[in-house]
């Protein structure tokens, strides 16, 4: 039989491109590799004021959602006197069932699930997928219920974790869903106790390994400790900060970077501050994936000190140290829901309580004394990343998903 061509997807996402999620960006692009017909539906103009340059390769035409105000009054009205003509019975009894609901949150999916409803029609789209159980996955799931649209997302932490989740509504939208993707076996797990009926697959945020091949460790002279991520609680720079003021203490040399920004980012540098460590500890700024690149083999270390923040915020599993272990780093971590199945305890890294900057300091102290084992660590743990997190053949799991969708649940 002659092969099918592959189904057209919609990713609807709260914000494309996202500086930050980068394990979104290469899984649209492998998608599009692979031959798969992507559309992109962004809830939000992006706003970070820098890109990776990756993003000049999607090929996916984006469609932003214009804002809820009486400029774009009229704009919203056709896409909703379509969607209202389709079934007026059903469309009304799901508006009305909204507006009971007296949130404006809900009433606003709605009103986005009515203005791309039409357009996914007209492009013959067959399903869409919705990163984050959150925002985007409400709209998916009005879309199923105003166009019997089937709909799948993929899960990670704060959509899953953070105390403002309703567990409610996450296991209705994953009943609803035709599948649910989540990136490790901690998150899986959890969901499963939620609903056990519901398709879940683990899917690990893949990386193309032709672009993080190790090129040789090449340390700076003066040992590098290096952290990457948001400026935010749930990464625990401050924890590392602490750590680097044992450090100094200790006499042992080192030069510390942070690289990325956010909104803990006051508070850090007062925290540098207070410790004398301005020397010692940089505050980057936000790096470019191309950038970091260059920059993980000069350190001597990789340090993400994850912490689950005071509302139950987390880290899934953080990108960024897949990427420095696939380019032959030592890498530090805590054992924060999925970070054990890459990080594994003195096999691949090494893992240290959270909220522990003495055990951190420790660790980081003697993955800079003890050299030769570091490196055979980090040597595991490049082969684990190769076997595990493949963006080639984790995104071919998923494209086998939406091939799927084809056939009736």
């Amino acid at each position: 039989m002659p092969a099918t061509s592959p189904p057209k997807i919609a990713y609807l996402l709260k914000m494309f491109p996202r500086f930050s999620e980068t394990f979104i960006l290469s899984e649209i692009l492998e998608l599009e590799r692979a031959g798969v017909d992507v559309r992109i539906f962004s809830l939000k103009e992006p706003n970070d004021g820098r890109a990776h340059a990756d993003v000049a390769n999607v090929k996916a035409d984006i469609t932003y959602m214009p804002q809820l105000d009486l400029t774009h009054f009229r704009s919203w009205i056709e896409p909703h006197w379509q969607v209202f003509r389709w079934n007026p019975k059903l469309y009304t009894r799901i508006a009305l069932r909204t507006l009971k609901r007296r949130r404006w949150g809900a009433f606003k999916r709605f009103l986005q699930a009515g203005y791309i409803a039409p357009k996914l029609q007209q492009e013959g789209i067959t399903h869409v997928h919705a990163h984050f159980a959150s925002s985007a996955t409400s709209v998916s799931h009005y879309l199923h219920q105003l166009m019997g649209m089937s709909y799948s997302f993929t899960a990670h932490a704060k959509d899953i974790y953070i105390d403002t989740v309703a567990p409610e509504v996450l296991i209705r939208k994953m009943d609803h869903a035709r599948f649910v993707v989540t990136v490790s076996d901690y998150n899986e797990a959890h969901l499963a106790k939620l609903s056990p009926d519901a398709s879940i697959n683990r899917i690990y945020n893949g990386l193309d390994l032709t672009q993080f091949s190790p090129n040789g460790q090449h340390p700076d002279e003066v040992p590098m400790i290096l952290a990457v991520g948001r400026l935010v609680e749930k990464k625990g720079f401050d924890v590392l900060i602490r750590a680097c003021a044992m450090l100094r203490d200790r006499n042992i040399a080192f030069q510390s970077y942070i690289v990325g920004a956010g909104s803990e980012q006051s508070a850090l540098q007062k925290l540098i501050r207070k410790f004398d460590l301005e020397p010692y500890v940089h505050l980057s700024g936000p790096m470019p994936r191309e950038e970091l690149i260059k920059l993980y083999p000069r350190a001597s270390v990789f340090v993400a000190p994850c912490v689950i923040g005071a509302d139950g915020n987390r880290d899934g599993l953080p990108t960024v140290l897949i990427e420095a272990m696939a380019l032959g780093v030592p890498v530090i971590s805590t054992p924060v829901t999925g970070i054990p199945e890459l990080v594994r305890h003195d096999e691949t890294g090494q893992l240290v309580a959270p909220n522990d900057a003495d055990e951190l300091a420790f660790a980081i102290g003697r993955s800079l004394e003890q050299r030769e084992h570091s490196l055979e660590m980090a040597e595991a743990g490049r082969h684990l990343v190769a076997e595990q997190f493949d963006l080639q053949r984790n995104v071919a799991h998923l494209r086998q998903l939406f091939e799927e969708t084809r056939t009736p649940a």
